[in-house]
């Protein structure tokens, strides 16, 4: 089995060229090569801040890719970079600390993780959202897997991770004139990304295959470094596919029903053949979501192949070692696919497994007997698997009545669905200037002690001044960029001087900044504060209390109610009750997030209860000093106390959506109005909202370790894998 505690310090660079007096100049330039072919650079400020400084304007240009910029440079060049700032000991300074990283054996899981040591978990996610210079996301999804994995490289929990190469990613969004979503797909320059070739048992480039019914499926694999978690991503486009096939993986969510089925194909199937192909023995199979599903299927035919078993006895035991994760309670979420597509598909396998079309069928059926039923890749998830969790307490809730129907004999409180709620990586969303300020009041040791309660309690120790300081200087900075992005915008539209002039002057930091980021899915309801444009427009333009708004988010491009919501926001400009004070940024992405997430004072979420499985933006907003406002759904519907942010409503949703929407909408106002206005612009002598600073630090203490990723991975590692490796059994529900 590969080592995964302590993979070796790889350079990845080409041959070192000789004469002392390049020496000097390959080893600056080698030692940065190593960081940038390692992500974990992402979540190191000093590391971010050192590429930045060799090249600022390029670094914004090239999307914080440093890889890209180390290709623009010699290392003659670099060298004298290098010695004008003064970075020769920044760059010793962090190759060392990735060196000692990559090499501890100090870390929780060393303590916690019990037999997952020798068998580690095989992590399968349709998308990781780990920087956005590395484009294989589309959102929440993706950006919850990245942080996953993050955790278990931080936590020391051996882990691999498998996806797919997306040589197009998601897509690029625009609006146009009419602001109206447009979508490019352009092509990232591999050379520009952190991978390398997967190498099999003979050191050669991996390439597995997957057969059809229609052809053999080829996948070459992928290795991207994820500070110590490998993560493995596969790409169709090589020589030997079909043209057809050569474009599976070039875009997340894109194509038809086939398409769809034939990458999920490669990431289950084609996955875990893969991590046989490496050496690599999994003691747990982590599937999140159920795009990866079929990759249980494969499992069953190694156990049948290489240990003689029954398929039953084989199902039994690929079940034990796999955990389920689901992650929408909106049935459009669950990919189905018609039993032609799936005999296609998975013919040969079946045929492997010794079993008929319609016992495969029954796999992903609710009611094996309904063969008019279509076959659920979440259904299939579910009965492959003997740990399966939902990701907040209330998405267990509902995901326990959503299936109660697979187990008709239990009352629903019985169903065997668990919850282990989402968190955010504390390190990739806490901005540098707060994290200074948790250095200077914090204890020591409090980095490695993100998810203990007692870590955060520090915070009601900060002056409220310096707080509010530090918040002011991210919201600020925030506003900067807001400016940029919305001037760029209006030159590429061909828009007057006077436009593009004023979009550079749009906000004031002394605003109250509400701001909405993500997914443009209609149950989000993105446009509910818009209702009545009457009511927004005085809350907006109010003399004494103003309100401005920010948004951003993509819709799928197909969703073309989701792109009308869009186009309803962005022409809030022309408006002139609106104008500079209301703001869409086109192309939502992590970088985006990012600075939305640090800068604003209030994040809005109003999904329509209880439709929100978890959320996890505003859970990053917590680290940084920002408030929620929120429908009581998802993590807020556990998180909220009272005096830690605010929530809309009481909780309680209408069987009529239209009659839950006008009443949401009023909660909405109301609590704008009556409590997060008066509570933002309340100021004592000195200048200071006293009470908004005490729910800042409410926010802080109570839920900044509560939703984190190291929580919750580790969460995932006591309840979920130690026990699905063989270990002892906790308290998530079993079957």
């Amino acid at each position: 089995m590969s080592q995964l505690h302590t993979p070796p310090v790889e350079l990845d660079l080409p041959p070192s060229r000789s004469g002392s007096d390049l020496q000097h100049a390959d080893d600056i330039y080698g030692k940065l090569w190593a960081l940038a072919n390692n992500l974990w650079w992402s979540w190191q400020p000093e590391c971010d801040q050192l590429f930045r400084d060799i090249d600022p304007i390029r670094w914004r240009q090239l999307g914080h890719n440093p890889i890209a910029l180390l290709r623009e440079m010699t290392p003659e060049r670099l060298a004298d970079r290098a010695g004008e700032l003064v970075l020769h000991s920044r760059i010793n300074y962090a190759y060392r600390r990735l060196q000692e990283y990559l090499t501890s054996t100090q870390t929780w899981a060393a303590t916690n993780s019990g037999v997952l040591g020798a068998k580690p978990v095989a992590y399968f996610s349709a998308e990781f959202g780990i920087h956005e210079s590395v484009p294989i996301y589309s959102g929440g999804l993706g950006v919850l897997a990245g942080d996953h994995i993050k955790s278990a490289s931080g936590l020391g929990v051996p882990l691999v991770g498998v996806g797919l190469y997306y040589s197009q990613g998601y897509f690029r969004q625009y609006l146009d004139d009419d602001g109206y979503q447009g979508e490019d797909y352009l092509e990232t320059k591999i050379e520009n990304l952190p991978m390398q070739d997967a190498l099999d048992a003979d050191g050669n480039p991996l390439t597995v295959s997957i057969d059809t019914r229609t052809g053999e499926l080829l996948a070459k694999v992928w290795l991207m470094k994820v500070g110590r978690v490998r993560l493995y991503l596969l790409d169709c486009n090589i020589d030997g596919n079909k043209p057809e096939d050569r474009e599976l993986t070039s875009r997340l969510y894109g194509g038809d029903e086939r398409t769809r089925i034939r990458q999920e194909l490669v990431l289950g199937v084609g996955g875990v053949k893969a991590l046989a192909a490496l050496g690599i023995d999994p003691g747990v199979y982590h599937l999140n979501e159920g795009h990866s599903a079929f990759g249980a299927l494969q499992v069953v035919k190694q156990l049948m192949e290489n240990d003689g078993m029954t398929f039953d006895d084989a199902v039994q035991q690929a079940a034990r070692a796999t955990c389920f994760t689901t992650h929408t309670p909106v049935p459009a979420g669950h990919d189905r696919f018609p039993p032609e597509l799936v005999e296609e598909h998975l013919g040969p396998l079946r045929d492997s497994l010794g079993i008929s079309e319609e016992e495969l069928m029954a796999l992903g059926r609710v009611d094996p007997d309904d063969v008019e039923e279509t076959f659920c890749m979440t259904v299939i998830g579910f009965k492959m698997s003997r740990c399966a969790n939902a990701v907040s307490n209330l998405h267990g809730i509902v995901s326990r009545r959503m299936w109660h129907s697979m187990w008709p004999d239990r009352p629903t409180n019985e169903v065997p669905i668990g919850h282990i709620t989402n968190g955010v990586h504390v390190f990739s969303w806490l901005a540098v200037q707060m994290q200074k300020l948790y250095d200077k009041h914090f204890e020591t040791d409090w980095k490695q002690r993100i998810q203990e309660p007692e870590a955060w309690q520090s915070i009601h120790a900060v002056d409220p001044g310096e707080l509010w300081e530090t918040h002011n200087a991210l919201k600020n900075h925030l506003l900067s960029f807001v400016r940029r992005r919305i001037s760029r915008q209006c030159r590429r539209r061909g828009e007057d001087d006077a436009v593009v002039e004023a979009a550079r002057r749009m906000l004031d930091p002394r605003i109250l900044t509400i701001g909405f980021g993500r997914r443009f899915a209609t149950y989000k309801r993105a446009n509910l504060l818009f209702g009545d444009l009457d009511r927004i427009a005085e809350i907006v333009s109010n003399a004494d209390r103003p309100v401005q708004l920010i948004y951003a988010g993509k819709a799928h491009p197909k969703d073309e109610p989701g792109k009308r919501f869009i186009r309803e926001i962005a022409n809030m400009r022309h408006d002139p009750r609106f104008a500079g004070r209301v703001a869409f940024i086109e192309d939502y992405d992590i970088n985006v997030c990012r600075h939305l997430i640090q800068g604003v004072d209030v994040w809005l979420n109003n999904p329509r209860r209880p439709l929100e499985a978890s959320g996890t933006s505003g859970q990053k907003v917590v680290l940084n000093g920002g408030l929620n406002c929120s429908i009581l759904d998802g993590w807020w519907g556990e998180a909220y106390n009272g005096v830690n942010g605010f929530a809309i409503g009481h909780g309680r949703s209408h069987v009529s959506d239209e009659i839950t929407d006008r009443r949401d909408a009023e909660a909405l106002y109301d609590t704008l109005e009556n409590e997060v206005i008066p509570c933002f612009y309340d100021r004592d002598l000195d200048g200071l909202p006293k009470d908004w600073i005490k729910r800042m630090m409410h926010s802080i203490s109570t839920l900044a370790w509560r939703f984190s990723s190291h929580r919750m991975v580790a969460d995932y590692t006591s309840k979920s894998y130690v026990w699905a490796a063989g270990g002892v059994t906790c308290d998530m529900r079993y079957r």
